[in-house]
């Protein structure tokens, strides 16, 4: 790598290219720094900051072996992340857009019959007692998994089996609920 620091951005692009991992890193403790001031001076947000040059070097690295047709590697480095931010900001007005869209209809939204909330309770109770009939084991890890929003190794390592049996355990109580839940829908309609 020490042969590295002595090589042209040119050099180092084309060695790049032939994803040699020395130059990758070469490249990017070379320009991180700048990047990431360059990133922090517009958004004002150091961990912001950092995921935009991350995401840059990320992408530089994904596209190495495509035709990049990088004649200056600060010019290149500086417009990737004006134009990342700009993404960042279209994103956050879009974001802001849909969670005003729903503040609106929540706020508009007419209060939920009496009916609909009956039949709400009632359908949970079936779930509810369709998971109760479960072979216990099953049952114990399926409310772990869903109730408990724990992932599969989390309950691997609390119940001392592998991660296998409990996807195959979570995928046999799904298999059996859906079996349950569509004769209870068959049934109404």
């Amino acid at each position: 790598m020490a042969g590295h620091k002595n090589l042209s951005d040119d050099e180092l692009l084309k060695l790049l290219k032939a994803s040699d991992h020395a130059a990758f890193n070469e490249i990017y403790h070379r320009y991180f720094r700048l990047l990431y001031i360059h990133a922090y001076k517009k958004i004002d947000d150091e961990d912001l900051a950092k995921d935009v040059v991350q995401d840059i070097f990320t992408s530089l690295w994904s596209k190495r072996e495509l035709d990049l047709q990088i004649n200056n590697l600060p010019a290149y480095f500086i417009g990737a992340v004006r134009n990342k931010i700009f993404d960042l900001y279209a994103h956050q007005k879009v974001k802001q857009d849909h969670l005003a869209s729903l503040q609106a209809f929540l706020e508009a939204k007419p209060v939920i019959s009496t009916d609909h909330h009956i039949r709400e309770v009632q359908l949970q109770a079936y779930i509810d007692q369709q998971i109760r009939q479960l072979p216990s084991k099953m049952r114990v890890i399926f409310e772990m998994n869903r109730k408990e929003d724990l992932s599969y190794k989390e309950i691997a390592e609390r119940l001392e089996t592998s991660e296998n049996n409990v996807s195959k355990q979570v995928n046999n109580a799904l298999r059996i609920l859906r079996t349950k839940m569509g004769l209870l829908f068959f049934m109404l309609f």
